[in-house]
């Protein structure tokens, strides 16, 4: 009875044995054969898809086979982790190992919106609502509207976004890149700040993110910015007039056309450095680190005036006369690429200016 009972338990093991390796072979089967793909494709993870009825559906569209055993290794093996939403880069030479390895790190697609140094306002929506990724929830709504949603209600949206390469997944808003682009302005210029010079004429941060995006319209060649922002930080202490394009440019709005005459530096309107002194009211474009440095850190020196020299550069004086004969050599001499930020003005400007 005892060597029959024996027998018996031996065959039921073996016959278990047999069950293991059968499983064993086909979760090793299965999760080793390739992704049937004849060339890379995205497959879209949305919240509330789960990894049986994506295997299943991917098993429907002929990319794998076996979707059975594929998920029973997920239950065995990686019941405790969550699939990440987004969209996961497939391609012909992947298992489908490879793939679960995928969902299981979470390594979604990761998409790019790049804020470029000199922007304004206008154009960092423009680039949102050009991209087919991000979710759009602020089309149509005014600057203020956007501002108030932001939680910054009753502040001038230009400038307060900080110009850099932010990544991102499929689905996010238009709202939450900027508000991300937002927060890195406050901690850079938060940063500087605390790092600043003694004795700059700014009464707060913002005047400086002020000053910041006039060197930032301003600086063809990186290295002058310091120097640019001296030029205006000693014309503001001695009261002198900015007489800077870029602001005027700005105040035009829709009707700069490429050029602005001796008219539109009579002009008046609160962004005109021509007509009204001190800062303009609002920085006047997106602002990158190095520009509120140099805001922040201005080159000591004498100088007051500079020129365009036609390549990008400038060529700075320290008297009127000095700045007079460089706007004869230069000013006179004006090529289609005369200035590196907004196009050239096809006029002379009056002698007197910071230009």
């Amino acid at each position: 009875m005892i060597r029959k009972l024996s027998f018996v338990l031996l065959g039921a093991l073996l016959i278990a044995a047999l069950a293991l390796g059968l499983v064993y072979w086909k979760l090793h089967s299965a999760l080793g054969q390739p992704l049937q793909l004849g060339a890379a494709q995205t497959l879209e993870v949305q919240s509330g898809d789960t990894p049986s009825g994506l295997l299943q559906r991917l098993e429907r569209d002929g990319v794998l086979s076996d979707s059975f055993w594929l998920r029973l290794h997920w239950r065995l093996k990686l019941s405790g982790h969550t699939l990440h939403s987004g969209e996961y880069q497939l391609r012909p030479e992947m298992t489908a190992r490879d793939m679960i390895g995928l969902w299981q790190r979470g390594e979604v697609v990761q998409h790019t919106l790049t804020i470029v140094e000199g922007w304004n306002f206008r154009q960092v929506r423009a680039a949102l609502e050009a991209l087919p990724t991000v979710k759009q929830t602020i089309v149509g709504q005014s600057d203020d509207e956007v501002m108030m949603r932001l939680g910054q209600a009753g502040s001038h949206p230009e400038g307060r976004f900080f110009p850099d390469t932010y990544s991102f997944t499929r689905g996010v808003t238009d709202l939450e890149l900027l508000q991300r682009a937002y927060s890195r302005l406050e901690t850079v210029l938060a940063e500087e700040w605390q790092q600043r010079s003694e004795g700059l004429p700014y009464q707060d941060p913002y005047e400086a993110l002020i000053m910041a995006s006039i060197i930032e319209k301003e600086t063809g060649v990186p290295s002058e910015r310091g120097e640019i922002a001296g030029v205006f930080v000693r014309r503001l202490e001695q009261g002198m007039l900015l007489q800077t394009d870029p602001t005027v440019i700005y105040g035009m709005g829709e009707q700069y056309r490429g050029r602005i005459t001796r008219s539109d530096l009579r002009r008046p309107t609160p962004y005109n450095t021509y007509t009204n002194s001190g800062l303009p009211p609002t920085p006047i474009a997106m602002v990158g680190r190095e520009a509120i440095h140099a805001a922040l850190h201005p080159v000591e020196g004498k100088s007051l005036y500079f020129v365009a020299r036609g390549d990008g550069s400038h060529v700075f004086s320290d008297s009127l006369s000095e700045h007079n004969r460089a706007v004869r050599e230069y000013q006179l001499k004006r090529r289609a690429d005369y200035r590196s930020s907004p196009p050239p003005r096809q006029t002379p400007a009056p002698i007197e200016n910071a230009q």
